[in-house]
């Protein structure tokens, strides 16, 4: 007879759609098999109530039917569809603390635990991965982010829903844009990469997006060229367009700024101005333009995860399953041509820090790539490609590599 396990599951990081699915197929999967699962609240901020005493480690246990609700509905099987997380989810914690992690070690050993599932992006995996090493533990990572910026991973929880969602936005955007001859400017998360801008900007009909990979910073050369880009759509008798930016991009000065998009559109007016004024006569107008900006924010972390997340989330919370039977851990569940794999989580992690420690993406877009040349192929103005010797994650430096003290006397073609 097989020995019975005792499994733990968190989320940790940001939320995003598919969390809820994750731990159902883990649950589903886990009892059928007879094991016991426990959800840890918050993510491992749960093991330190456990060492405290203020949760009992049976109130931790999750069951297949979990989900019950009374009456009619009764048996209702509704985790799939929830976004968020039911077991709640924490960006920060103090686990570099000798006192914090020894608290959180022992509420694990409290729980006599012999694997840990860890939902978690390229930040949170680490700092688990940290305690596991500490604390002895067989974890497993299953990669969730809606910026898709986890190594060896084709696809992350949270991504494809998230996509969705700005698409969606953008969608509707384009009606009022048209409608009041307006620039919508919509800023989009994405802090260290572009997949999440470049995808949705492609499905919702973009003219312009803005990347860290391909515009590190709003330099002049950049902005000239955006407004290069809206000139050309006014002299085809199109006088709206969308303009998408991922929050990664900086300001003219290379610092992170909440308020890119509203910074763009105010460049926007003003470089137009000054390339009429220099008698560009083609950008003159253009200054005259009604710009708005639409930042979508936590939006985009929520909604009714894709069927695609869904699909994916119970693909990875079953592997996870099936590596711990297997007792093949210290593992990360990745998506790879179509179908789940996994990753020796040393190598995973050796990168992400390596990465982290040269302030650059893990997983960033690919500027020659497949979707990169499908934006250009459709005319969408997504930048330059970067020069190979450039650092495109910290200098800030023009993505043309050009100078930024004059504005050009000629004007590339977009």
């Amino acid at each position: 007879m097989k020995k019975t396990k005792k499994i733990g599951i968190l989320t940790s990081g940001g939320d995003c759609p598919g969390l809820n699915a994750v731990i159902r197929a883990a649950v589903k999967c886990a009892t059928r098999k007879g094991w016991e699962i426990y959800g840890i609240p918050y993510g491992t901020d749960g093991f330190i109530d456990v060492a405290k005493g203020e949760i009992k480690p049976e109130d931790l246990r999750l069951n297949e039917h979990g989900y019950d609700i009374p009456g009619l509905l009764q048996g209702l099987d509704v985790l799939q569809f929830l976004s968020g997380s039911v077991l709640g989810s924490l960006s920060k914690g103090d686990t570099e603390k000798p006192e914090v992690a020894e608290k959180i070690i022992e509420g694990y050993k409290i729980l006599g635990l012999d694997s840990l599932i860890a939902i978690g992006g390229d930040g949170s995996l680490d700092i688990i991965h940290n305690l596991a090493v500490k604390g002895k533990w067989n974890m497993i990572g299953v990669p969730k982010t809606i910026d898709n910026d986890v190594p060896f991973t084709e696809r992350a929880v949270g991504f494809d829903t998230a996509v969705n969602t700005v698409t969606d936005a953008l969608y509707n955007l384009t009606f009022t844009a048209a409608s009041h001859e307006r620039v919508m400017v919509v800023q989009v998360m994405g802090r260290d990469a572009g997949h999440l801008a470049l995808h949705a900007g492609i499905a919702g009909g973009a003219d312009v997006i803005l990347i860290p990979e391909l515009t590190p910073r709003l330099s002049e050369e950049a902005v000239i060229k955006v407004c290069e880009k809206l000139a050309s759509l006014r002299q085809e008798k199109r006088k709206f367009a969308l303009v998408v930016v991922a929050e990664g991009v900086r300001n003219a000065e290379g610092k992170m700024d909440k308020n890119i998009g509203e910074i763009l559109a105010n460049q926007i007016k003003e470089y137009s101005q000054k390339l009429c004024n220099l008698e560009q006569r083609h950008f003159c107008g253009m200054d005259e333009v009604d710009t708005r900006v639409t930042v979508l924010g936590h939006v985009q972390r929520s909604g009714t995860p894709t069927s695609f997340d869904r699909l994916l989330a119970t693909a990875m919370g079953i592997k996870a399953i099936d590596l711990i039977e297997q007792e093949q851990y210290n593992r990360l569940v990745v998506w790879e041509a179509g179908k789940v794999e996994s990753k020796p989580l040393d190598q995973v992690i050796t990168l992400i820090r390596k990465c982290h420690e040269e302030k650059r993406c893990p997983s960033p877009v690919d500027p020659n790539g497949f979707m990169v040349q499908t934006a250009r192929s459709l005319g969408i103005y997504v930048g330059d490609s970067l020069k190979p010797t450039m650092n495109n994650s910290s200098s800030g430096n023009p993505a043309n590599g050009m100078s930024s003290s004059v504005l050009p006397e000629t004007l590339a073609t977009s």
